[in-house]
């Protein structure tokens, strides 16, 4: 093995370094490696430091992607003159002074490294002024010379020639555009966690971003895009000393990255695997495969209940209490999911094909199933939403249920998906309700009101067994015959009767009570090895508490209502009641939206009526 390297000193007749305390500046540069990462870092310490002062408007100029140039202003307090000289020195702030202000930190910045990090591996120059001061006051940090200088109340700091001191961590940067990149998003996270803030950004003398005061919900559309805008649902929950609010992304404006996905611990944006496994956990019914959810998010905390002082970046955080936030944080994102959209605030656009308004195609079945029987899918009453006395929070507004309907101008009775039609190609229902025409995926939305009635009557206990009045029986591999074998307890407590017949015959004697609606042999065949071909994949004693919702919507999809499947109205407006009485229902298990509106307007524009 080779031998680790060492230092010339060590190299001479075996002498040792003498022990001996760093230089100052040594010291700054070496912390600088944590703080300074890159000229987003430089960004974000800026901002931090403006919103701390108390800006009301911010001003962030950058030239080569903040490598040659960054400043940024503010109207903020101001830094008195004969303090300027301490702003940068190491450990220097004015934010806390205590170990009592340590352990309730409610600012932004407070390690006191920040300026001293920046001015140590590049040039600095300050300009502040205070309200009571008679003129700005202005120094070089690097000679230390302050001298009067014009400017307004506030702070402007502007840092040059990024590592021009340490030209190795040069070579690390990335392309001009990339690194532009990077500051544009530290940009927008702190745009987004203070919409009272006018921020404004520019890149070589071109406005990247200007963003005045606005409302949450305005800064949060303006940055988040057109898709955000048209799904999204508004979030705000409290107890137990938690509060969260902010607004979330439906599945069908998911993304292909996390890259849309900003949480605030009293007001810093964090990146917490906590919070994150929370949110992703509240997506599991609605969204599922590669696609990241959409969400803007901000969680109001006692400052005692977290740890900021985790990094010097202070974008990691610990919470004392992990457990509560992790459950307050997922109960709050799935219970907003669980409500059903308002259709009359679903903004379609009419001339877009009805696939790309979803996302996807819709799915050919090619098993046509009789309609007789098909009214006990929909004869079980509702369950009602239910409340835990836990960490569930309390909601500003009570979630969206089912009400009695309201009557139209006819007299007759009004719900919110209307009532049906006709149906299209055995594969869609169309529906009439006041604002115009609804258009739902009968597959994709009685598979959500099986699953979730699945879900609720594993949760309440045994699950209802119906015994077939055939038994169906057909020939499995050894492979199919073993996992009944080992996994018999978990069929039982799914709601199966399957048993062996002998080394190469299995036989289906019962099914859960609301999937056995028709004795199509082939039908349950198939279902029983979809089942146990799940089983198969995920294995393990504890398949069922930790695939629970896998299994149970295989199960659902395999029994929804097939395309071919020719309705009644009656039928039909009993899977529209059905849908606005059940959690989730915008959405299958699989994540693909269960229904559209158009608008009378909507359809107006596409026949240009009125024009």
């Amino acid at each position: 093995m080779n031998a680790l390297p060492q230092s010339r000193d060590a190299d001479r007749a075996g002498t040792r370094r003498a022990i001996r305390p760093l230089a100052d500046t040594l010291i700054s540069q070496i912390a600088a490696g944590e703080v300074v990462e890159r000229p987003a870092s430089v960004v974000k310490e800026l901002v931090e430091n403006a919103i701390d002062a108390g800006a009301t408007r911010i001003e962030v100029k950058l030239d080569g992607g903040g490598a040659r140039r960054i400043v940024v202003s503010d109207d903020g307090i101001g830094i008195a003159a004969d303090e300027i000289p301490l702003a940068f020195m190491r450990h220097a702030t004015s934010k806390i002074a205590t170990l009592a202000e340590l352990e309730r930190v409610e600012t932004l910045g407070f390690r006191g490294e920040a300026l001293a990090s920046i001015a140590s591996v590049a040039r600095v120059t300050l300009t502040t002024r205070t309200r009571d001061a008679a003129h700005a006051t202005r120094i070089d940090v690097a000679d230390g010379t302050a001298t009067p200088a014009a400017g307004g109340v506030g702070t402007s700091i502007e840092v040059g020639d990024l590592y021009h001191s340490t030209p190795a961590r040069r070579k690390f940067l990335k392309s001009e555009q990339t690194e532009l990149g990077h500051c544009i998003e530290t940009f927008r996270r702190a745009a987004l966690a203070r919409p009272d803030i006018a921020f404004t950004l520019s890149h070589n003398g071109r406005v990247v971003e200007h963003l005045n005061v606005a409302s949450p919900l305005d800064r949060t559309l303006q940055l988040l895009g057109d898709e955000f805008s048209r799904s999204h649902r508004a979030l705000e929950a409290n107890a137990g000393g938690l509060a969260i609010t902010g607004f979330i992304g439906l599945p069908d404006a998911s993304r292909a990255s996390a890259s849309a996905q900003y949480f605030f611990v009293n007001g810093r944006y964090v990146r917490d695997k906590l919070l994150v496994h929370a949110v992703r956990s509240a997506y599991r019914d609605v969204l599922h495969g590669d696609r990241h959810p959409a969400y803007v998010l901000s969680l109001a905390i006692d400052p005692a209940q977290v740890d900021v002082n985790v990094h010097p970046s202070k974008i990691e955080v610990r919470f004392r209490e992990s457990r509560g936030v992790h459950q307050f944080v997922f109960y709050g994102v799935g219970d907003t999911l669980a409500r059903s959209r308002e259709p009359a605030a679903v903004a379609a656009v009419a001339h877009a094909p009805v696939a790309a308004a979803w996302g996807s195609a819709p799915q050919q079945h090619a098993i046509p199933q009789p309609s007789s029987a098909y009214g006990r899918l929909f004869a079980e009453a509702p369950r009602p939403l239910t409340v835990d006395d836990g960490a569930r929070p309390t909601w500003s507004q009570p979630p969206q249920q089912s009400a009695a309907p309201s009557l139209d101008d006819s007299g007759l009775a009004t719900f919110g998906l209307g009532h049906a039609l006709a149906q299209l190609h055995g594969i869609y229902v169309l529906a009439q309700n006041a604002r115009g025409l609804v258009l739902v995926d009968m597959h994709a939305a009685h598979e959500r009101i099986l699953y979730e009635r699945l879900k609720n009557s594993l949760d309440a206990g045994p699950v209802p067994v119906q015994s077939l009045l055939i038994p169906v029986t057909f020939r499995a591999d050894p492979r199919e015959v073993g996992l009944v074998d080992e996994h018999a307890a978990v069929l039982a407590q799914l709601g199966f009767d399957i048993a062996t017949l002998s080394t190469d015959t299995l036989v289906v004697r019962a099914l859960p009570a609301m999937l056995a609606t028709n004795d199509d042999a082939a039908d349950v065949e198939a279902l029983a090895r979809n089942l146990l071909s799940d089983l198969e994949a995920f294995g393990g004693s504890r398949v069922l508490t930790e695939h629970r919702d896998e299994l149970l919507s295989t199960m659902a999809c395999h029994r929804a209502v097939r395309a071919n499947r020719r309705l009644t109205i009656d039928e039909m407006n009993a899977l529209l009641r059905q849908m606005e009485a059940t959690e989730r229902s915008d959405q299958c298990n699989h994540g693909r939206p269960t229904w559209t509106q158009w608008s009378i307007a909507d359809l107006d524009r596409l026949f240009m009526r009125g024009r």
